[in-house]
């Protein structure tokens, strides 16, 4: 039994590695984003100043982690199987939660998933002793203090740090206005002096105050002198950046890139906990046992938790270059990240969220507020206003998502809220502050137009219930796992274990599937940045013909592979081709949105020309699929229902029609990639050909069941409706044909008779 708890120790650790790389990966958009966002610096640079804040802040780290060792629980009531019940079960819960958010793109609060796992595991327990005739209340057993205020850190922080960020950067952007370097030269000496000023004082409350070189003498010194600190790094800096301005130096990436570097310090000095501290507690649990519990597991207590913990040196070193590589290497941490920059950017682009009722509505009701406020305000204000916000002065890298300024104040605000908290003995987590900071600050940039607002707005709701989300999943699921490990002992330990690790590979899987997936789509984002427009027209018909030659290709293989399993009554092949076309919509329907905002970056004339034949080649694909869905659901329900096969003397003429049908979706396909506009009239032709051979096989059949067996007649209505869909697919294909002709060619004729141009 002991050598299964040594195991289980040594397990835990392992998992705590993992738990490390996914951690960073997780909370880097704490600290990577407002770099990122604004291009301060090149990626690998970005990462190398963050890399050296997050290993100072884990080498010099305390490492104590109170919260697991008491801060939850009162430890000298439980037993020592108890707790590596509890220590077990919150880390398996917590390495499925955090890297289903990070391959879902969304941050989460590592301090909440593990606070709620805490909760939720040592509630299950404590309900079990109580059952099992303990004499203890739960007041006895649980400590919930931590827990309520952490859940009050997060009202409160989320309501606070989205409010400042919109004010402060208000009051930024009137000040420095988007085109900032005609406002820089007085000015900048100043607000480098001011942000610099509070990183400091972020660092020296939030960032150091529990490393390890801060003894109780330095802390107090601090504390007693921390105004004049500031004032000195008040005049220090206002006279250091100033000068730099006037050597020509961007004072706005040096505070970008300190802000970084603090965060990253104060990231890994005060969250490293969050990764190790279960793992540590579980190890010195399991030293105390190994000495003093005489193989008792069941009734040897724990008091020795109640002292506070020194972790070893090495320990820290180790975690501090787990954390580094991970934040180099990892591209879920480049994921998150793109989260919130995508949801902050001042252009608008691809969107990841879609849009909601309660999303709309506070759209609606803002317009209105606006509307009434631009009703009251005075003309001249209104005037003097937009030119401070005038967007179309917007000095940005090129690529970025939002200029410096904003970089700046996401910074250097996030940092002053989080020491704030932390003064005033709010555990304000890291995760929520820098992100509703963001927020805050892309909504006084105005960079939420009235085209993306429904979306960001989706998407910062979809965030924080999130949040939310993580406490409730982290309860539920620690205390099920636990249950499961107290009453089934170590085989229910192994084979949890043996789930998580394939979990994590599955999850691993899934997530460099779909990265794969989205890198293919780089053409977009080089349409969107590029200012050529004739050479932004020529990359926009590249990515519309790539899109839509991978739909067709799924189509001809989606139609030949229902209709096979129609005839051959597979039903799983009906199931899944059914929720294939059903996720197959939502791609069409994104693909579309990301062509119509790249039409935007042509030239007028052009878009205007080409905007007809772009809109009918989507909605030909677009009908195409719900000619599919068509065949889909009616042949699902006839098969499922077990009715009569389709007669052999029917399936006969309709392989003729499939083969036909596919014969025309290969040679579409091969205009696509040839351009060989030439052959349009043909394939047109072709098509007029296939409607009719369909109607005629129409026409024969309702002649024939005027003579034939009525017992058929369920499977022949299913067979009439695939002949329609089919015709009408035929029909789209015809359409696309031209559509796709005109958008390559403004002069190109198709060899009609009829002079008119025609769209069908």
């Amino acid at each position: 039994m002991d050598i299964m708890f040594l195991c289980v120790i040594v397990f835990l650790f392992l998992l705590a590695i993992f738990d490390l790389s996914i951690g960073v990966s997780n909370d880097a958009v704490n600290f990577l984003n407002s770099a990122v966002g604004t291009k301060a610096a090149s990626f690998k640079r970005i990462l190398i100043v963050a890399s050296i804040g997050v290993f100072i802040g884990a080498a010099m780290s305390n490492g104590m982690m109170d919260i697991a060792r008491h801060g939850i629980f009162r430890p000298e009531h439980f037993s020592f199987y108890d707790l590596i019940c509890i220590f077990m079960a919150v880390m398996v819960t917590d390495i499925i939660l955090i890297d289903v958010f990070n391959s879902l793109g969304m941050p989460t609060s590592t301090t909440v998933s593990m606070v709620f796992e805490l909760l939720g595991a040592t509630f299950v327990v404590a309900l079990i002793k109580i059952a099992g005739g303990s004499d203890m209340g739960f007041n006895e057993l649980l400590n919930t203090e931590k827990a309520l205020s952490v859940i009050l850190g997060i009202f409160l922080s989320v309501a606070i740090a989205f409010f400042f960020g919109t004010v402060v950067q208000f009051l930024s952007r009137v000040i420095f206005s988007f085109n900032y370097k005609s406002n820089l030269k007085w000015k900048i000496g100043i607000f480098g002096g001011v942000c610099a000023t509070a990183i400091i004082y972020f660092m020296l409350i939030k960032g150091v105050k529990d490393l390890s070189f801060m003894t109780p003498e330095v802390k107090a010194w601090v504390n007693q002198y921390t105004g004049m600190i500031l004032i000195g790094c008040m005049v220090f800096f206002t006279l250091l950046m100033q000068l730099l301005h006037a050597l020509k130096v961007n004072v706005l990436k040096v505070i970008v890139m300190m802000g970084t570097f603090s965060l990253a310090v104060a990231f890994a000095g005060n969250d490293l906990v969050n990764f190790i501290g279960v793992p540590l507690s579980g190890l010195s649990a399991y030293q105390d046992y190994a000495a003093n519990g005489a193989g008792d597991s069941t009734g040897y207590l724990m008091q020795s938790l109640n002292s506070p913990s020194d972790t070893p040196l090495y320990f820290l070193i180790g975690a501090g270059l787990i954390m580094v590589v991970s934040l180099a290497t990892s591209k879920k941490a480049r994921n998150v990240s793109k989260t919130e920059i995508g949801l902050s950017s001042q252009q608008v682009g691809d969107e990841m969220f879609g849009s909601s009722r309660i999303a709309r509505r506070l759209v609606r009701w803002s317009l209105n507020i606006i509307e009434w406020f631009r009703r009251i305000t005075p003309v001249r204000v209104r005037k003097w206003f937009n030119t401070r916000f005038n967007t179309d002065e917007t000095i940005m890298e090129q690529g970025a998502a939002f200029d410096l300024i904003r970089g700046s104040v996401n910074l250097v605000l996030a940092g002053t809220l989080i020491a704030l908290g932390t003064s005033l003995k709010l555990p304000l987590s890291t995760t929520f502050v820098t992100f509703m900071v963001a927020m805050g600050t892309s909504l006084a940039d105005r960079a939420w137009s009235r085209e993306s607002a429904v979306f960001r707005i989706t998407g910062v709701i979809s965030v924080i219930g999130g949040w939310f989300l993580t406490a409730g999943a982290a309860f539920i699921g620690a205390g099920i796992i636990v249950t499961a490990m107290h009453f089934g002992g170590q085989w229910v330990m192994f084979a949890l274990g043996v789930l998580t690790i394939v979990l994590i590979i599955r999850s691993n899987r899934r997530f460099r599937k779909r990265n794969k997936e989205e890198n293919g789509d780089a053409m977009f984002s080089a349409i969107l940045s590029t200012d050529d427009q004739k050479e932004a027209w020529n990359m926009l018909l590249v990515y519309i013909f790539d899109q839509q030659h991978k739909f067709l290709t799924y189509a001809n293989e989606s139609y030949q592979a229902i209709t096979k399993a129609f005839i051959s009554e597979n039903s799983k092949v009906l199931s899944k081709a059914e929720a294939s076309l059903i996720q197959r919509k939502n791609i069409l329907k994104n693909a579309r949105r990301k062509e119509t905002l790249c039409l935007r970056h042509v030239d007028r004339k052009t878009a205007i020309e080409k905007s007809t034949w772009f809109h009918l080649s989507n909605n030909c694909c677009m009908g195409i699929l719900y000619n599919l869905r068509g065949i889909t659901e009616v042949s699902k329900e006839h098969v499922e229902n077990n009715f009569l096969p389709l007669p052999q003397q029917y399936k006969e003429d309709y392989e003729l029609i499939r083969t036909r049908v596919s014969t025309l979706f290969n040679d579409t396909l091969d205009l696509m990639e040839t351009g060989a506009e030439e052959t349009v009239p043909v394939l047109r032709r072709h098509c007029d050909e296939i409607k009719d051979t369909i109607s005629d096989t129409y026409h024969r059949l309702h002649d024939q069941l005027r003579e034939g067996d009525t017992a058929s007649m369920t499977v022949v209505y299913v067979y009439l409706n695939m002949l329609q869909e089919t015709q009408e697919m035929v029909s789209s294909i015809r359409k696309y044909l031209r559509a796709i002709a005109k958008l390559r060619d403004s002069d190109f004729r198709s060899r009609q008779t009829s002079r008119q141009p025609s769209m069908s």
